[in-house]
């Protein structure tokens, strides 16, 4: 027998094998296939010598799955799970457990990607439509889109869209006194960007000011509820636009913003069984009226038909996409939080309409209840109507009142001096009621009786304000109450989907990779689920370590100074680095610097979010080989020299190499007085090799989503964290309610948490710290092998766009289907349709090249894996051969036809391909048949004739 040390049989790495897909035996042969002798050789010919970074990260060795879970639940148990009663637009609440186990904890759910590819994705659309649905509903609205990032973020693309659809003139913005505070702190941070005044005052003033717009609370952060509907015809007879900012359950039993008259309803669906989380991921809501359908930020999803005349879903007005309309985009979130508007819209079709009113009423009649009983021991209560939020004034005793709370395991808001709140929520109870009574009345609460008040509490709620109209009428939300039925519902919509547990998702730039189950588990702890984002810091010690440890991680990885955990998608990340670069800017007079250098091949979303910043846009060219056009990039600098504010760069680029001139490239933005920022999107070919802070990068985002694991959630959620230089660190994003230490006290926020969405940061913690610095350097190095080993593979069927300069790609390859399409007609989107009846999902279609898919096969996907891929890709080129020697027309060719649905396979059937073609073109295909359950969606229809809303039953018969 070997001898073995025990340190070998410990195997502290074991998960970097778990992680990375090919082994040792299937790396030699693909090394052997691309031509290299070793991953150091192929690293060497790939990655520029001149940005190698010549120290290892300062990351400790792999650590094993449970070694990893037993670090992080000791920091979970140092948080503190109390009774929440804090309110501010968040609240307790009940998961159902079928959805938490079915949904939540679902891969089938949670690694699917942004349903572009509609027809593998009609399971979360249909959901998506019935969260569409539930938001029209309640408030009251003819049109939803599919969820935002969050409240204060909605509220603030509100503002924007006020601005766009407006009368007035004005450049002012009012906004309720009344508003959540951590929407006015990100209401601040984009009207500053925008040039907006904001007029904050009370909600009765709102008719006496000039502006374009308002922004009303309702009930308001105190627990107010006014009525609206005079102040809204006032700000509307002016000109302006209204949008309300609302609490999704309230309006189960109050009257509509779109009945009030409301323009816009923006709002928060966490309570709708969303976990806390610490802040998120939570799906923010946004509905407006038909009128302004084509001025609604994010992705709406629509009916339409499929190429046998059947419904079909699939995303609306896709050209408002900021990839497509980039600069002159609506909006540059181009992450929306698609699992958890499953979650909350799957939450109402579970409850239906009768038991939404039921838990609602019971809220109110709690809040009701203690109010009562507050007012009977003498307490002043402030609130006249109130739904589930009880403001009380205690004068002098307010701190001790408050600290007996804590004591007996309740978290009240402190709304001022002498003042504290109370909100109740879905967990919320009778013996609730009493113990908060008698940690703040003392013996006053001995006279106190729940079920004594219970007889006598009037309606906390005046018939005037409640709403008459129906609510979740449609069939959906009364169908599916009993377990059975639900878990039923919810596989019949999995099954249509196709994730990564069905098939590798070889999306360019998305970097679809393993999410693995011990990184996914701690997110559903209870220790970092159930608590609020402004808990008391003594009771969330774990999260704050837990968070501080993540951003040491990633300083290591990137070399930047600073870390903002704030920004919850990429976007968003884009967006607090270059208000980091203009706050920079004007703190040392150089206000007049507002010009954005952008390479052509760079992510729509990065002129999208420039313009946001109020940025002009530059444009830099590209040569030949895909690379930035350095002659151009230089005479540019120069020319704007005076007003140069930044260069937004993907590193590697979005061709898919590295660029060799990337230092000079920077050097040139700093000497003409301009800051570098690095789109992250591709971080994934730099981890353990490069850092972008030595490169030349100022400020960068990372997509914890792409990069470090966090799954895509079928369209988000996502985190996108900005690292900086330490001369930009004191002007990243802070918050007005929770203000993180550091030397960027005092500065605004981006999103509605100080941590945006906090809950799903351990998934990044446990990836990194099982896989330890060597095992990251070593998934990137396999990263690169297996794009240069499909690109190796598909080039004598496909040409290989753009390579670098020993001929490799970087972590991805960008394929030309043009010539194809001019020698036969077959187009790039034949071909993304035919991969679905070889069970796989289009890589990146026609971005950043017109008529190109853009593959990323990431470290995680095996040999065979990317050996049946590219399977399938020969056998498509072999298809085309066919409609190329005449043998099939274009238009009558699997191609054409694809995907195949088993009814059309299984119809009458008179095309000159078989069925076996259609259905099964190669043997292995049998083994794990995926079928799209519907035929190729007609996106023209769906535009011209745009519905949003769920269709009747009848039209699936």
């Amino acid at each position: 027998m070997t001898f073995e040390s025990l340190s070998s049989l410990e195997q502290h790495d074991e998960f970097v094998g778990r992680h990375i897909g090919p082994d040792a035996a299937e790396t030699t042969a693909m090394l052997a296939a691309v031509g290299a002798a070793s991953l150091d050789e192929l690293v060497a010919q790939t990655v520029p010598a001149n940005i190698r970074s010549a120290k290892p990260m300062a990351l400790p060795a792999p650590r094993t799955e449970e070694e990893s879970l037993a670090e992080l639940r000791s920091l979970a148990s140092r948080n503190v799970i109390a009774r929440s009663y804090i309110g501010m637009g968040y609240h307790e609440t009940i998961v159902p457990k079928v959805i938490l186990r079915n949904v939540m904890e679902n891969p089938g759910w949670y690694t699917a990607y942004t349903p572009y590819q509609a027809e593998v994705s009609q399971g979360r659309l249909e959901s998506l439509l019935n969260y569409q649905q539930m938001i029209i509903d309640l408030t009251g609205l003819e049109l939803a889109n599919a969820s935002l990032l969050d409240e204060a973020t909605a509220a603030a693309e509100a503002m924007a869209m006020a601005k766009r659809i407006a009368k007035s003139q004005s450049n002012a913005f009012f906004v309720d006194a009344g508003v959540l505070p951590q929407t006015l702190d990100v209401l601040r941070t984009r009207a500053a960007a925008f040039g907006f005044e904001l007029i904050v005052a009370d909600a009765a003033t709102a008719g006496q000011h000039d502006v374009f717009g308002a922004l009303f609370q309702y009930p308001n952060v105190d627990g107010d509820i006014l009525d609206f509907a005079p102040l809204i015809a006032a700000v509307k007879a002016k000109g302006g636009a209204v949008a309300m900012a609302c609490d999704l359950l309230a309006l189960v039993l109050l009257k509509s913003p779109g009945e009030l008259g409301a323009d816009i309803a923006v709002g928060l669906t966490q309570r709708f069984g969303v976990p806390m989380g610490f802040g998120g991921p939570h799906a923010a809501f946004f509905a407006t009226r038909d009128d302004y359908k084509r001025a609604v930020p994010g992705r709406i999803i629509g009916v339409s038909i499929d190429s046998n005349g059947k419904p079909a879903l699939r995303m609306a007005l896709q050209t408002r996409e900021q990839h497509i309309r980039r600069e002159k985009a609506n909006s540059n979130i181009c992450t929306a939080q698609v699992l958890l508007a499953n979650m909350a819209g799957l939450y109402a079709v579970y409850h239906g309409p009768d038991g939404l009113r039921r838990i609602a009423r019971r809220v109110n009649r709690l809040a009701s209840i203690f109010a009562m009983g507050l007012n009977k021991a003498g307490v002043k209560v402030l609130n006249r109507h109130l739904f589930d939020t009880v403001t009380f004034e205690l004068g002098d005793g307010a701190e001790a009142a408050y600290a007996a709370a804590r004591k007996a395991g309740f978290n009240l808001r402190k709304v001022g001096q002498g003042r504290l709140g109370a909100s109740f929520h879905e967990r919320s109870n009778r013996i609730d009621v009493a113990e908060l009574w008698q940690a703040l009345l003392g013996q006053k609460a001995a006279d106190l009786s729940v079920s004594g008040l219970d007889a006598d509490a009037a309606n906390a709620l005046s018939a005037t304000m409640l709403r008459s109209d129906a609510i979740l009428s449609h069939p959906v939300f009364n169908s599916h109450h009993t377990e059975t039925e639900m878990l039923r519902y919810l596989k019949r919509l999995e099954n249509k989907d196709l994730a990564l547990n069905t098939s590798m998702i070889s999306l360019g730039s998305c970097t679809m990779k393993l999410n693995a189950t011990a990184e996914m588990i701690p997110v559903t702890w209870p220790e970092f689920g159930e608590i609020h984002p402004f808990a008391p810091a003594d009771q969330t010690e774990g999260y704050l370590r837990m968070i501080e440890g993540l951003a040491d991680q990633l300083k290591a990885i990137t070399g930047f100074d600073a870390i903002c955990m704030q920004p919850n998608s990429g976007a968003q990340g884009e967006y607090a680095g270059l208000l980091a670069i203009r706050r920079y800017h004007e703190s040392r007079g150089d206000t007049h610097r507002n010009v954005c250098l952008i390479p052509r091949s760079a992510h729509g979303t990065n002129p999208a979010t420039a313009q946001m910043m109020s940025m002009e846009v530059v444009v830099v060219a590209c040569d030949d080989a895909g690379n930035v056009d350095v002659a151009d990039l230089k005479a540019k600098a120069e020319q704007y020299r005076d007003r140069l504010s930044c260069l937004m760069i993907t590193y590697p680029s979005t061709h898919g190499v590295f660029e060799a001139a990337i230092r000079e490239i920077c050097d040139v933005i700093h000497a003409n007085g301009g800051q570098v920022y690095m789109d992250g999107a591709n971080l994934n070919a730099l981890v353990g090799l490069v850092k972008p802070a030595e490169i030349g990068a100022d400020v960068s985002h990372m997509n914890l989503h792409k990069t470090f694991c966090i799954p895509h959630g079928g369209g988000g959620p996502g985190m996108g964290p900005i690292g900086l230089k330490a001369h930009l660190a004191p002007f990243m994003a802070n918050h007005a309610v929770s203000a993180i230490p550091g030397p960027h006290e005092g500065q605004s926020a981006v999103s509605a948490a100080p941590y945006g969405s906090a809950s799903i940061l351990p998934i990044s913690w446990m990836y990194i710290t099982m896989m330890g610095g060597s095992g990251l350097k070593r998934a990137t190095e396999m990263a690169l092998l297996n794009a240069n080993y499909l690109a190796s593979k598909l080039k004598d069927h496909y040409p290989v766009l753009y390579t670098g300069a020993n001929g490799r790609v970087a972590h991805e390859c960008i394929i030309d289907l043009r010539p194809l399409k001019a020698a036969t007609g077959i187009t790039e989107v034949d071909i993304a349709k035919r991969l679905m009846d070889y069970g796989f999902h289009a890589p990146t279609m026609s971005f950043p090249v017109p008529g190109t898919f853009m593959i990323e096969p990431t470290e995680s996907e095996s040999q065979e894996e990317l050996d049946r891929f590219v399977a399938a890709m020969v056998s498509i080129r072999e298809e085309i051969r066919q409609v190329e020697q005449g043998v099939w027309p274009a238009d009558n060719s699997p191609l054409r036809h694809a995907p195949h649905t088993q009814g059309v396979v299984l119809g009458e059937w008179n095309r000159p391909y078989s069925r076996e073609q259609a259905a099964f073109p190669l043997a292995w295909v049998r083994q794990n048949k995926f079928w799209p359950t519907v035929g190729r969606i007609d996106d023209v229809y769906g535009d011209r004739n745009l519905v949003c809303s769920c269709p009747s039953t009848d039209s699936y018969q």
